[in-house]
């Protein structure tokens, strides 16, 4: 049984939730059309669609919700051209009946079980229980524990760092402790004293100056290639000439010249043989090309590795060491840089004189002078780490000894807390286990009643009661019919035309009612139909005539019987609607008195403005629809949007039935401003016409509701019809309107 819903956040409902709480047996909602009720009616159907909306079943067991509402009516009549079969249990099998029944019984005490002992695992609201204790019992320790940290956190703070902000952490660091602490127990001023010391400002350690690693870079400066004069192949008939010129690189720069010449001596312009261009070729042979790469990827390897230890030395600069003597390092960079860009011009000119002998000058001397600077450095950082990391040492142990304190002025309570939640936790345990044990015994017998469901199920039933039922209160023109799928059905004519797209709207919403009705009695598969559900009735009468509604409202309340009796499956009911006369009917209960009984609860859905609202009433509040639109203008927070339109009915009925009053003469007694509005409260009396002024008043504010209301009662006063007006207002009301 659903036993609260909270409802926010959707449709007409606001932020602020609103509550339908202590709910029974049944449960009673009256609103107009757009109040919410529907909205009610889809968190029942469905919570999980509704995030922002909750639904609290008792012990946590969730019935079947059925739930007959537009929803449903679109579902299972508008938008299918047949509807499920309702399927029932038959009569003839006693045998397999009373396995049903008998595992059914079973099956009802498993789910008393299971709430029971989550009744008393967690409490009614999840927040009880045996788990509920556990809370209170974690919460007093808590408290005791931060209480310590408050008596010492002055002088001993060093020791509680990190769990100095939550009580919860702090307690949680006692337990902790209490398991793994074996510092030595020291007095409180002994405690305080080296507190004083050892917990002051903290060093934090230094990184080491990185290592500039140049063993690559200073190789460079032994390539044999440096020393290795790079001439042609010298027994070619061109080579003498050109040894005796001294002119190898110049010949070799304006080779390319040649050959884009195509032949043609790019200095002379006179033509060249084939054999002087052979020769040329032959003395730039593949010894000179793979000597001129080597010189090439030389200058290449070494511009990358100068330009990354550049950049190394650069970030060490940039961000130094505390220990590092810097300018002396900027110095050094000076010179290397200088150095290097000596060293770059140098093979550049190897590049282009590839016969030319070529010395790089040396970097070791500066590299040995970057590492000293560097080493020196280190070496007082790793003795400054050390001294770090001896500090943090002496802090750790005076840390363990504060909490072995605590510890030891928390012994009496940690002893009364292990005892007393070693037993809550073995019972919380052992209830959980309890818990799932019979809720893997609940599935099993579940799956047994549906196998002998099946054995013993049949849509004709449904059949024959809805046509019964139709018949008996004069729907002669059609009636439900087998469809050919055999597990559905179909509405016919006489003549076995379909007769569902030509039904009156009333028609409709009887037959679905009646298709509803049988539902909650079976199901619409071929088991399931002893499944525990709570019914939701959402406005089951509209479009129907007073008979038709009388008898809706006797269906109804024989489910009632049902579920009193504890005959049926139905658990619950709730019952929505607009409809006064339908509410009076299916409310009507001889056995009440004053207040709403036990197994009840009533309550007025509402939209004073722009939300909805939900207000329990002790007992009924629907006595007649006059009674309630009175209620309406007393209330302070009425809405502004409705006023207009609640006067005017209570005008309509009054002045209207009574008779004997002449509104033009009565609005005549008016001027101006209260003329109109007269008028425009009386227009609906003169069978619904209105007058072209009614529409000045579609929306109003709060001024113009006092003079509504003020015009409201001079009504009655000026037709001679205060005492009315005084006594439905109440003693003393009058005067808060005017």
């Amino acid at each position: 049984m659903i036993e609260s819903i909270t409802i926010s956040e959707v449709a007409t409902f606001g932020l602020g939730p609103e509550k339908l709480d202590g709910l029974s047996q049944f449960n009673f909602l009256f609103g107009s059309n757009g109040t919410g009720k529907t909205t009610v009616s889809r968190v029942i159907a469905d919570e999980a669609k509704y995030p922002t909306c909750s639904v609290h079943w008792k012990g946590g067991t969730k019935l079947q919700p059925l739930v007959y509402n537009h929803d449903f009516v679109e579902r299972n009549f508008t938008q299918s051209t047949e509807l499920k079969g309702v399927f029932t249990l038959g009569e003839k099998q006693a045998d397999t009946l009373a396995k049903i029944a008998s595992a059914k019984s079973e099956l009802d005490a498993l789910t008393t079980k299971i709430e029971t002992l989550t009744l008393g695992l967690q409490g009614a609201d999840g927040t009880g229980g045996k788990k509920g204790e556990l809370a209170v019992l974690e919460a007093g320790f808590k408290d005791k524990c931060w209480a310590q940290k408050q008596k010492h956190d002055a002088k001993l703070q060093g020791g509680f760092e990190g769990v100095r902000n939550s009580s919860e952490k702090f307690k949680g660091k006692v337990l902790q402790e209490q398991v793994t602490n074996a510092a030595t127990l020291l007095t409180l001023a002994e405690l305080e004293k080296k507190a004083g010391s050892v917990f002051g400002p903290t060093p934090t350690t230094e990184a080491a100056v990185p290592v500039v690693d140049a063993a690559k870079l200073l190789a460079h400066e032994s390539n044999p290639i440096l020393n290795k004069r790079v001439i042609g192949k010298e027994d070619v008939d061109i080579a003498a000439m050109i040894k005796r010129l001294g002119n190898s690189d110049w010949v070799r720069e304006g080779r390319a010249f040649y050959d884009v010449n195509e032949g043609t001596c790019p200095f002379c312009q006179q033509s060249t043989s084939e054999a002087f261009a052979q020769s040329l070729n032959e003395y730039f042979d593949e010894t000179f090309v793979a000597d001129s790469k080597a010189i090439d990827q030389l200058a290449t390897n070494y511009d990358t590795e100068t330009a990354r230890i550049q950049q190394q030395l650069a970030s060490i600069i940039t961000s130094p060491s505390k220990f590092l003597d810097v300018e002396k390092l900027k110095s050094e960079k000076q010179l290397l840089d200088a150095r290097i860009a000596l060293n770059n011009q140098r093979l550049a000119g190897k590049k282009k004189e590839a016969s030319q002998v070529v010395e790089l000058e040396s970097l070791s001397n500066v590299f040995a002078a970057i590492k000293t600077l560097i080493d020196a450095a280190n070496t007082q950082v790793a003795a400054h780490n050390g001294m770090v990391a001896n500090l943090a040492s002496e802090r750790t142990t005076l840390t363990a000894q504060i909490w072995k304190f605590v510890l030891d002025e928390l012994k009496t309570d940690l002893a009364a807390f292990k005892t007393a939640k070693d037993g809550l936790d073995k019972a919380i345990t052992a209830m959980t286990t309890q818990i799932a044990n019979a809720t893997t015994d609940k599935a099993k017998k579940v799956a047994e009643i549906r196998g002998l469901e099946k054995q013993t199920t049949s849509i004709q039933p449904t059949i024959d009661g809805i046509n019964t039922l139709l018949s008996s209160f004069g729907f002669q023109g059609f009636k439900l019919a087998k469809a050919a799928t055999g597990s559905s059905y179909k509405l016919v004519r006489s003549d076995g035309s379909d007769a569902k797209a030509t039904l009156s709207e009333g028609e409709r919403t009887f037959v679905t009612f009646l298709y509803f009705y049988h539902l909650l009695k079976g199901s619409d598969s071929d088991s399931g139909m002893t499944t525990d559900r709570i019914v939701v009735f959402d406005d089951p009468v509209s479009s129907l005539d007073s008979d038709i509604l009388f008898i809706v409202g006797s269906l109804i309340k024989e489910l009632f019987d049902e579920v009193r009796a504890g005959t049926g499956h139905i658990k619950q009911i709730f019952v929505l609607t607009h409809n006064v006369y339908f509410h009076k009917e299916v409310t009507y209960n001889p056995k009440r008195k004053d207040v709403a009984m036990n197994e009840e609860t009533f309550w007025i859905i509402r939209k004073p403005g722009l939300l909805s609202k939900l207000d329990k009433h002790p007992t009924n509040p629907i006595k007649t629809s006059y009674e309630l639109l009175w209620a309406e203008v007393r209330k302070s927070d009425r809405s502004n949007l409705a006023i207009q339109n609640t006067l005017r009915r209570i005008l309509e009925n009054y002045f209207k039935i009574l008779g004997g009053i002449e509104f033009d003469q009565l609005c005549a007694m008016f001027d101006g401003k209260e003329k109109l509005i007269c008028k425009s409260l009386c227009s609906w009396v003169h069978d619904g016409s209105h007058y072209a002024h009614d529409d000045l008043y579609v929306s109003i504010d709060d001024s113009m509701v006092d003079s509504y209301l003020k015009v409201f009662r001079a009504i009655f006063d000026k037709s001679g019809h205060s005492a009315h007006y005084k006594m439905m207002m109440g003693d003393g009301s009058s005067a808060s309107i005017i």
